[in-house]
């Protein structure tokens, strides 16, 4: 039937040969679905590699229509089992906060509520480390609560107070010296010593800092560094030098994570994207 489409009409020969046309149509659709498949497997194998094979079916499935191919996730799943696709596993992580001080600490005035209408409104900020051979590497950053782009960041070998003001400094001059943002931190001593208030003060920032053993109260930092961990670090080698470390957080951050990485929290668009859309609108 179909090499005579050209000489008779597809009517006359489903009479003729007595054969329904939804099922000579449904048969036409089979015929080119191989095909499709062949190439929707390319572009959901590509994603999930740019992704660092962290990216599970829903991710994947939103990546593709933002390409304009346009499928559910049910066949994104499908193709990902065939394919055995696996996303990179959780893995829990221990706290870097210093506590036991006699420093004065700041209320919990963000009281986990993580939303911003604007840019330079609520900043969200920790530490966290990485092992390498050399030892181990401190890195402190900045978050913007209202993208969740981090606007801030330092790495160190020591976790001293200099490693959480260089990451602030940063954000401020990076955001063009806002004042008025409340910057969230945990109780640490660093976040709490003198010269780190003093910088706070300096451009009116208003200080808030979760409560004790409260991981949660700075959820949207211990996410990034959950998703630093399990998608960028632990499926490599253990780092030979720090500086083979700063190298591949430092393209985290600005190459995927800001600019590129979908993130759920705003949409399933990157921080950079979303900040773009809001500058724009």
């Amino acid at each position: 039937m179909k090499s005579q489409t050209k000489e008779f009409s597809i009517a006359a020969m489903t009479r003729a040969l007595e054969v329904s046309r939804s099922g000579y149509h449904n048969w036409i659709k089979r015929l080119g679905r191989p095909e499709k498949d062949a190439r929707l497997k390319v572009e959901v194998e590509a994603i999930f590699n740019q992704s660092r094979q962290t990216y599970g079916y829903r991710r994947i499935a939103i990546a593709l229509s933002d390409k304009g191919i346009w499928v559910n996730e049910k066949t994104v799943r499908r193709v990902m089992k065939e394919r055995n696709l696996r996303p990179k596993a959780c893995r829990k992580f221990k706290s870097t906060t210093q506590s036991k001080h006699s420093l004065p600490v700041a209320e919990n005035l963000m009281d986990r509520d993580f939303s911003a209408s604007e840019p330079n409104q609520k900043w969200s900020q920790d530490i966290t480390y990485i092992w390498t051979k050399e030892g181990w590497l401190y890195l402190a950053v900045v978050i913007d609560l209202y993208s969740r782009m981090v606007v801030g960041w330092s790495m160190s070998e020591r976790m001293g107070q200099e490693l959480v003001l260089d990451a602030l400094t940063m954000a401020i001059w990076r955001r063009k010296r806002p004042r008025g943002v409340m910057v969230h931190s945990d109780r640490g001593s660093q976040y709490c010593s003198k010269d780190f208030q003093r910088l706070l003060r300096e451009y009116a920032m208003v200080c808030s800092m979760s409560r004790k053993a409260e991981c949660w109260d700075n959820a949207p930092t211990e996410s990034f560094f959950h998703s630093l961990k399990v998608e960028w670090i632990y499926g490599e080698n253990v780092f030979e030098t720090r500086k083979e470390a700063i190298e591949k957080i430092f393209e985290y951050i600005e190459s995927w994570y800001n600019t590129q990485r979908l993130h759920s929290t705003i949409g399933h668009v990157s921080p950079a994207e979303y900040e773009k859309g809001a500058t724009s609108a």
